[in-house]
């Protein structure tokens, strides 16, 4: 390979040749910024030929995209429960680690759990501090047969009671008061696809706010554990989820209970509660069966389980599968690892330089991108052989006009 200049003139001096000389001297810099820069590179975390941030230990985020259930048992771990879901997943909500899964990106319609989505979207620009008088046209829209928490035209009603009607009635008049107060129900619907989006839930299309069953409206029980980790991380979605029962506005004074449809939460139905139950949300169709979100703590962990459509026919099954799922992530603690992360499609922000990169150079860096360490190494080697040019012209006695 030969290395030259552009066309501009050169005068040599004791017959010199500007070119010979040019070639070996740029060759020396570009084969020590070649040597040094993969070295470099190799020193930063980020050059993971995994991806950013995953060791070679850590599992590929397609294997959660494999048909059928995938658990990592180390020696001694307690097996999967048989269930059946058309589709559930247990994950850490603490770090977010998969447990196990099956056919966790299933795209199913996913009913009243879509609400979760609704809440994160919605409720830090409605917080519950907020009143509200319901106009006459505002529940023309809601759909035949669905639940509701019974909220009335001509009523004021604080919005930390309808955001109760949400998460204990699952009402969808409650949604469809709160989507107008948003902005309307299309802007709603793209918000809360933006939403979904930015938490890495890429298996969502919403069409409907209050996940009532509409053409072409799907989720997962990936994307629904993201909306109920991320729920529980919000001290006002944490508590209306939570919640047994409370007293609904009837106009003129009056009140009347609402109690939570969560029956692994309220113990309704001959469910029995589960213990450490965080609550966050159920939900049923024609079209999508039984569905269910939901978390529970103990210790010094916390769990979330989807449920996706049960096959069993019992209408208790959804949770009673999700109480199986539960105790076995429990007792598997430690004894598993993990086949994915609920953050593994969440976009990373770029960041900007680092303005002290000498500190940056003595941790680990979560960026994708070179390392300050990385491109100070690779432009040292670049200057040291731009010098070795420099002197290797002068030596010949080139003058460059």
């Amino acid at each position: 390979m030969t290395i030259g200049f552009s066309s501009r003139k050169a005068s040599v001096g004791a017959g010199a040749s500007v070119t010979s000389v040019a070639s070996v001297s740029c060759a020396l810099c570009v084969v020590g910024v070649l040597a040094l820069a993969p070295a470099a590179v190799a020193a930063q975390p980020g050059a993971d030929p995994l991806g950013p941030g995953r060791s070679a230990l850590a599992p590929h985020p397609s294997q959660l995209y494999r048909p059928g259930t995938q658990v990592r048992p180390r020696a001694g771990a307690p097996g999967v429960p048989e269930v059946s879901a058309l589709s559930w997943l247990i994950a850490d909500a603490r770090s977010g680690e998969v447990l196990a899964a099956h056919d966790a990106h299933r795209r199913l319609p996913p009913a009243s759990t879509l609400k979760t989505l609704f809440a994160l979207t919605v409720l830090p620009v409605l917080p519950g501090g907020i009143e509200h008088e319901v106009g006459d046209e505002e529940l023309l829209d809601v759909g035949p047969g669905s639940s509701l928490v019974g909220v009335q035209e001509g009523v004021s009603y604080p919005l930390s009671d309808l955001w109760r009607g949400v998460f204990l009635s699952s009402g969808n008049d409650a949604v469809r008061v709160l989507a107008g107060l948003n902005g309307g129900w299309r802007a709603t619907s793209r918000q809360m696809q933006e939403k979904a989006r930015s938490l890495g839930a890429r298996d969502t299309r919403v069409t409907s706010p209050d996940g009532y069953d509409s053409e072409g409206q799907v989720s997962s029980a990936y994307d629904l554990a993201i909306f109920g980790r991320a729920g529980l991380r919000n001290a006002d979605f944490a508590g209306y989820c939570r919640t047994l029962e409370a007293k609904f506005p009837a106009g003129g004074g009056w009140t009347f209970p609402i109690r939570n449809t969560n029956r692994l939460l309220t113990g309704d139905d001959g469910v029995e509660p589960y213990e450490g139950l965080l609550g966050i949300k159920n939900g049923y169709t024609s079209n999508a069966g039984y569905t269910l979100v939901t978390g529970a703590h103990r210790g010094s962990r916390t769990l979330v389980v989807t449920v996706m459509n049960p096959q069993d026919g019992n209408p208790s099954a959804v949770y009673e599968e999700a109480r199986s799922l539960l105790d076995w992530g429990f007792d598997a603690a430690g004894r598993v690892d993990p086949v994915g992360s609920l953050d593994a499609l969440r976009a990373r922000p770029r960041s900007g330089p680092d303005p002290v990169p000498v500190a940056r150079a003595t941790t680990a860096p979560e960026e994708s991108g070179p390392g300050w360490l990385a491109v100070w190494t690779v432009l040292g080697a670049a200057g040291a052989g731009a010098g070795a040019v420099a002197l290797a012209l002068r030596l010949a006695g080139v003058r460059v006009e």
